[in-house]
């Protein structure tokens, strides 16, 4: 099958083809019912009950294809729109310095926070170095994967140091730093004398400390995140898309809490379970008790539990939310 002409009529949904992301953007559209097979060493891979394609990039690479409208949705890190972002910033920059045009690029929207992947874009630097501070890596050399982030942060430093409260008066500015673009295995820069200082992601931390390297300041903070192109083939399509993934996250992150309760404690225990938009409150046949139902997030249950049992209610029962569509 020629997967290339299978592709018209179809809604592009970039996710990454391998890395951290990988496995949660799998499980995140699993859930919402993506149906797809990806064949070995291709990707590609067309939807079976939606007229969807996906397209397997590299994480870095997705805000590109979605920035320039070559795909309509895409799963990405907050540190790599932010990573392109700057880079077109400073592409627009060299424009005008060269010839005064400066196109406006399409670019992207950011539709929703995922929820994982968290991890920080961290300077850092050998754990019994003489640098304390990220200013004290002005004029040295410094290893990275996210060249304009790193360009953009310690051009900040580099003003701040001499005063400069304009940043238009950087632009044309050659930078004292010395950024030098790795594109892996950026912790080992320091140890083999390449770099002073390095600025890499950060999960766990056990990374950084095996490598004998220690952060001393975050450049940014992220996560995975759904993005679209400003001009998608399918409006329609994206905002279903968004629905249910926007279900899916609602569904892990709360659990539906149901219990007995005498009505004279029901102003006490809606108080402690509000629900999203309400509790559904329906009368018992017993007399004078009501039954309440309310969403909770998981990671409050057991306190929420503990108080409702002082306030009076019985027949606590948390219950699983497999896939929901709410505000």
């Amino acid at each position: 099958m020629d997967l290339v002409n299978h592709l018209e009529g179809r809604l592009l949904f970039a996710v990454p083809k391998k890395g951290r992301l990988l496995q949660a953007c799998l499980n995140l559209l699993e859930g919402a019912d993506i149906q797809f097979r990806r064949e070995n060493r291709l990707d590609i891979a067309l939807v079976k009950n939606l007229p969807i394609a996906l397209i397997f990039l590299p994480a870095a690479d997705i805000p590109t294809f979605v920035g320039e409208g070559r795909v309509d949705l895409g799963i990405t890190g907050y540190d790599q729109v932010q990573e392109h972002d700057a880079g077109v910033r400073a592409a627009a920059g060299a424009r005008r310095m060269s010839n005064g045009w400066d196109a406006k690029p399409q670019g992207c929207e950011t539709v929703m926070e995922l929820g994982f992947g968290a991890c920080k874009l961290q300077v850092q630097v050998p754990a019994k170095g003489e640098y304390t501070q990220s200013k004290d890596l002005i004029g040295k050399n410094i290893g990275t994967s996210f060249v304009h982030l790193t360009h953009d942060f310690f051009a900040r430093l580099e003003m701040e140091q001499e005063g400069i409260t304009d940043p238009k008066q950087m632009e044309g500015r050659k930078l004292r730093t010395h950024i030098i673009e790795l594109s892996g295995s950026v912790e080992a820069a320091c140890a083999l004398g390449v770099a002073d200082g390095i600025v890499d992601l950060v999960e766990s931390g056990e990374t950084m400390k095996a490598a004998g390297l220690k952060a001393i300041d975050t450049v940014i903070e992220t996560s995975a995140i759904l993005i679209k192109s400003k001009a998608p083939s399918n409006p329609e399509l994206v905002n279903l898309i968004a629905s249910r993934i926007r279900g899916v996250i609602t569904a892990q992150k709360f659990v539906l809490c149901q219990y007995n309760v005498p009505r004279e404690r029901l102003a006490a225990v809606t108080a402690i379970t509000p629900g999203k938009r309400a509790p559904t409150i329906t009368s018992l046949d017993e007399e004078g008790w009501v039954a309440v139902s309310a969403m909770v997030e998981k990671k409050q249950i057991a306190p929420v539990m503990d108080k409702l049992l002082k306030e009076g209610a019985e027949d606590i029962l948390v219950l699983d939310i497999h896939n929901t569509r709410c505000s």
